[in-house]
């Protein structure tokens, strides 16, 4: 306890004079599955989106292929609900494999790699009013934010494997092996915030790659985003 009470007052220190707007690392959610035919050339682009500094690439499969002759080892039902809520929060009717969302607020197909770089420079350009730092110490990772303006977050805490390969036997992939990146295994919201006091919290994450996110309430734009490998 007394490590996690000084790690945090660490990373506030290090938050000191940092509440003015900063760029933060571009998120990148792809809606994914091994049962979709056209998925593949977006699982390939994400090796190169997650060998960046300036991006956390997170593949998030999907459950709503697995009807069709393979099931998704990776697929998640939590995934679907996710990029449901990112549809309904965006008035779009419906949902598909490759999708990508990008900082939480832009939807592109996740075979158009140029369109893909174009969001991700947008939203790098775009400043942010929430300075984030992140650690770990005894399994726990401590989180510090602060705003420069108030309003509603969600804490969002996630862990991921940052390479799975699997054989595909059957349905629309039968017979090739695919390498995925950063495998979302745990997604979850730790916390709420409405940005008028720093924020100051630890969770339970274990070992292995995590992130965290600040995140607009009701699937909104993702304001700060950090990670640990």
């Amino acid at each position: 306890m007394r490590k996690i009470t000084a790690l945090i007052a660490a990373l506030w220190i290090g938050l000191t004079g940092a509440v003015q707007a900063q760029s933060q690392p571009v998120v990148i959610e792809l809606f994914t599955s091994q049962g979709c035919s056209s998925c593949p050339p977006a699982d390939a682009l994400m090796h190169k989106l997650a060998a960046r500094g300036d991006v956390i690439a997170l593949s998030m499969h999907v459950d709503y292929w697995d009807y069709i002759g393979w099931k998704d080892e990776f697929g998640r039902a939590e995934n679907t609900v996710r990029q449901k809520a990112y549809a309904q929060a965006g008035g779009r009717r419906s949902i598909y494999t490759p999708q990508m969302i990008i900082a939480g607020e832009d939807s592109v197909v996740g075979t158009h790699p140029m369109d893909v770089a174009d969001l991700i420079a947008k939203h790098a350009r775009r400043k942010s009013d929430v300075a984030l730092k992140i650690a770990r110490v005894d399994g726990k990772v401590s989180i510090a934010a602060s705003a420069r303006k108030a309003g509603k977050f969600e804490v969002k805490l996630v862990r991921f494997t940052a390479k799975r390969t699997t054989a595909i036997k059957r349905g629309e992939n039968a017979g090739k092996t695919i390498t995925y990146v950063n495998v979302v295994s745990d997604f979850k919201t730790i916390g709420t915030w409405d940005g008028r006091a720093p924020l100051s919290l630890a969770a339970q994450a274990g070992i292995g790659p995590v992130a965290v996110f600040i995140q607009r309430t009701g699937h909104g734009r993702i304001e700060a985003a950090a990670r640990l490998n």
